[in-house]
């Protein structure tokens, strides 16, 4: 399938299911209510499709706008009802049936994240094995010591309490999850056959910043997982092709320095470069079973405000790789605890977006969604459900938060109800709509400025 195709689909069919699941969760509870649902809406504006059965059911649409979409419920606040209708209408139900009613539109996002995550595990993802490159020079991981080749088994952030790392995936959302937590993360190591194992600390509480990104995880160490120092495809006319390397060749060492890894390789090869010029370096390969010696010159480009060493060769070999799965309980547990973890990561990002800890750079919109399901389609069942679960979360968790346009908002005046005993005022709920509109339109706006500065490589 063509990646745009597959963007195209995937944006559709996971905007489609999260709208669907939020808006059920509001109709399911306001009809155990005994609430009247007048209209059940996917989408805004023009109705390009109904559905109903008789004058007195719930009225089923599809609209034209499939940016969200909405549950219309009897109501006196928006119009007159009969008098023998006056028990099914909302404003006439108890504080705590409101609540519910409101509430279940993002607990049904977080249900379906469970749902589905549940789901990917039990099939299973082929995932990178959780085998570490070369740590950036003066990077965390190489002061505690890590090398190329490492194997990571588990994590702890108390010595005593160790979790299972099934993969590199697994590995960065340890990270990611103690870096926002400012604490430091324990790996247990060993070698790639698992010999020798031992613990070793990352320092994240030192750094200064809370997300992640290139240039954090240059500071962390930890980054692609390890390959081999093996040549893939060559460019025609290359430095590599011009100093004798093949497809295939093993690098051993570059001027006598050893090379572990393909990662150890770029390092040396961009730094070959980095003053402007390049030179010619000693380089000793294996090739079909004898080393053999050659002088590679690499030509120097510029990468952004630097200049680096290239060689026209594919320096990628493929990621040793693991099945990750889980039976029915394992699944259904590993879902609920990552649904939890995303959700406080989530409100966490968002509290450090909104004191400057945290670049609002993170806020990503509809064309970043559309990019990554596209790819997650590409990859496979597994990979789709958790990428809809992954944003399944950030709806439900997103539409909690205490702006009044959102059912967090809602909350927040049944709050005060509760606690004064009489609703908002008329004024006040429409002023405090106004502003919940206002806030609303510019974190889209961001959001959508931020997609597009991405696909510009401005960001």
């Amino acid at each position: 399938m063509n990646l745009h195709i597959a963007q195209v689909l995937g944006f559709i069919v996971t905007l489609g299911i999260l709208i669907v699941f939020h808006e059920y969760g509001h109709y399911r509870i306001a009809r155990a209510c005994g609430v009247k649902v007048l209209r059940f809406s996917v989408g805004f504006g023009r109705v390009l499709w109904r559905r109903q059965r008789s004058a007195d059911d719930t009225e089923f649409v599809l609209s034209i706008l499939p940016l969200g979409g909405y549950v219309r419920m009897l109501d006196e606040r928006e119009g007159p009802v009969a008098p023998h209708e006056l028990s099914r209408a909302f404003n006439r139900k108890p504080l705590w049936q409101r609540a519910a009613i409101v509430a279940a539109g993002p607990v049904a996002n977080l249900l379906l994240a469970v749902l589905f995550y549940s789901a990917a595990h039990w099939i299973g993802v082929q995932e990178p094995k959780a085998l570490l490159s070369t740590p950036a020079a003066g990077s965390l991981a190489e002061r505690a010591g890590l090398r190329a080749g490492n194997l990571v088994t588990a994590v702890s952030t108390d010595g005593s309490d160790w979790q299972d790392v099934q993969s590199m995936s697994d590995l960065s959302w340890q990270l990611t999850q103690s870096l926002l937590r400012t604490e430091r993360l324990q790996l247990m190591v060993s070698d790639a056959q698992g010999h020798g194992p031992h613990a070793v600390s990352l320092e994240l509480d030192t750094l200064d910043t809370y997300e992640i990104t290139p240039q954090t995880l240059a500071r962390i160490g930890i980054g692609m997982p390890f390959t081999e120092p093996v040549l893939g495809v060559l460019s025609p006319g290359g430095a590599a092709e011009r100093a004798g390397l093949r497809q295939g060749d093993r690098v051993l060492s570059i001027d006598g320095v050893p090379v572990p890894d393909s990662q150890r390789l770029l390092q040396l090869i961009r730094a070959n470069g980095a003053q402007g010029e390049s030179s010619a370096a000693a380089w000793r390969v294996q090739r079909a079973g004898q080393v053999i010696e050659l002088s590679v010159r690499p030509s120097v480009e510029r990468e952004g405000e630097q200049r680096i060493g290239r060689i026209g060769a594919d320096l990628r070999a493929p990621f040793e790789m693991v099945t990750v799965r889980y039976g029915l309980w394992g699944g259904v547990s590993q879902a609920m605890q990552r649904t939890w973890d995303s959700s406080v990561l989530t409100i966490k990002m968002l509290g450090r977006m909104l004191i400057g800890q945290a670049s609002l750079k993170n806020l990503s919109g509809p064309i970043t969604i559309a990019d990554y399901a596209g790819k997650s389609i590409l990859l496979g069942p597994a990979y789709f459900l958790a990428f809809i679960a992954a944003v399944s979360v950030s709806l439900g968790v997103l539409n909690l938060l205490p702006l009044p346009i959102l059912d967090g908002g809602h909350l927040m005046y049944y709050l005060f109800e509760a606690v004064t005993g009489r609703p908002l005022s008329d004024v006040w709920l429409e002023r405090l709509q106004r502003g919940g509109v206002a806030i609303m339109l510019l974190m889209m706006s961001l959001a959508l400025y931020n997609d597009v500065a991405r696909t510009l490589g401005l960001h």
